[in-house]
C-alpha cells in the first residue's frame, strides 16, 4: 500500500469541508493551493479565500499562484513531492500540473456526472427541477469535468430545499466520497468508468445577471425552482415598478399558490401581512426579499415600512 502525499486545490467554503475531512482522517496533506487574494466588498479590502483561512489556521503549506504555468510555481509544486492531487471547486488545471503526481489528480464534482458539468451544478439541479443529485470523483483530463469517473454517491433533493441547504448536504456527502476514493487509490485497486456523452446531458452553466432574472410569464414551478436554486447566493432578481419608481429587488424565498384568477402575470398584490405576484397558474407569495441598499428581510417586516399601490408590478 503506497502512503499518500496529497496536494489539495480549492477555493470556497465547499472545498474547506472536504479538506477538513481529509485532515481529520489523518491523511498527509503536504500542500494547499488556492486562489490569489483579491479585494472584495465596498471597502475593497483584501479577502482571503475560505481555503486559505483554513490552511493558515492549520499550519498547512500554502501556495497562491496567479499563473499555473509559471516556472517558479511549478518548481515549488514539484518540490512538495506529492504523489496525488485533489481538486475541489478550484479552476481548470494545465496538463503540466495535473500530470505531475504519479497517482494522478482527481476532482470532486457536485453532480452525478456526466450531467451538470460546469460551474454551478448545485444551482442548476434545483433550477431544472431535478429530484436527485449527488457527487462524483473523477481523474482530471484536458477538458472540463469529462475525465474517467472513480466513485459517485447520490441523494434526493427535498421539495423545498434551497441551493444553500443542498450545498451543505453535498459537502458532507462529498467528504465521505473523497475518503472512499482515497482508500481505493491507497489500496491500488481503482477501477474507473469512462463518461459517455449523449444529447440529453444537462449543463451547469455559469450563473450571470441574465439567467438569474425571474421571468414572471413562466409557470409557478419554474419560477419557484429558480428562486430556490439561487438562494442564498447569488439570489434571483427582478424589477419592481410602482408609480414612477423602479427598483431592482432580490428574492430569496417564495411559496407557490395554485389558484385561478384574472390578473396579468407580474401584477403585485399586497396587504399588511403578505406580498403576492400573479402568475399564469396562480400566485407566488414572496416570503423573503431584499431592496437595494437594504438587508434581506421577511416580507412581513418589509411591509411594516413599505406599502404598494394598485398599479405595482414586477417584470
Amino acid at each position: 500500500m503506497e502512503k499518500l502525499r496529497i496536494i489539495f486545490m480549492g477555493t470556497p467554503e465547499f472545498a474547506v469541508g472536504i479538506l477538513d475531512t481529509i485532515i481529520k482522517n489523518n491523511y498527509d496533506v503536504v500542500g494547499v493551493i488556492t486562489a490569489a487574494d483579491k479585494p472584495a466588498g465596498r471597502g475593497q479590502k483584501i479577502k482571503y479565500s475560505a481555503v486559505k483561512e483554513y490552511a493558515l489556521e492549520n499550519n498547512l503549506t500554502l501556495l497562491q499562484p496567479t499563473n499555473l504555468k509559471d516556472e517558479n510555481f511549478l518548481a515549488e509544486l514539484k518540490a512538495l513531492n506529492a504523489n496525488l492531487q485533489i481538486v475541489v471547486a478550484f479552476r481548470m488545471l494545465p496538463k503540466v500540473v495535473w500530470e505531475m503526481p504519479s497517482l494522478g489528480t482527481f476532482n470532486l464534482h457536485a453532480s452525478l456526472l456526466p450531467n451538470y458539468r460546469g460551474a454551478a451544478p448545485i444551482n442548476w439541479a434545483i433550477i431544472n427541477g431535478e429530484t436527485k443529485t449527488g457527487v462524483t470523483t473523477f481523474f482530471i483530463d484536458d477538458k472540463i469535468d469529462t475525465g474517467a469517473m472513480i466513485l459517485n454517491s447520490e441523494i434526493t433533493i427535498e421539495t423545498e430545499e434551497t441551493a444553500g441547504q443542498l450545498h451543505d448536504r453535498l459537502m458532507d456527502l462529498g467528504s465521505g466520497t473523497v475518503i472512499d476514493t482515497l482508500k481505493v487509490i491507497e489500496a491500488g485497486n481503482v477501477t474507473t468508468t469512462i463518461q459517455e456523452d449523449n444529447d440529453d446531458i444537462k449543463t451547469a452553466y455559469k450563473l450571470n445577471k441574465e439567467n438569474c432574472k425571474i421571468d414572471w410569464t413562466k409557470s409557478g414551478k419554474e419560477i419557484t425552482n429558480l428562486i430556490r436554486g439561487l438562494s442564498p447566493y447569488p439570489a434571483s432578481w427582478c424589477f419592481l415598478k410602482d408609480q414612477n419608481e423602479e427598483l431592482n429587488i432580490k428574492i430569496y424565498d417564495a411559496k407557490l399558490i395554485y389558484e385561478q384568477h384574472s390578473y396579468e402575470a407580474g401584477k403585485l398584490l399586497s396587504n399588511k401581512k403578505e406580498i403576492k405576484i400573479a402568475i399564469k397558474d396562480g400566485f407566488v407569495q414572496l416570503l423573503s426579499l431584499q431592496f437595494p441598499g437594504k438587508k434581506r428581510m421577511l416580507a412581513s417586516e418589509l411591509l411594516n415600512g413599505v406599502s404598494f399601490s394598485d398599479i405595482a408590478k414586477v417584470y
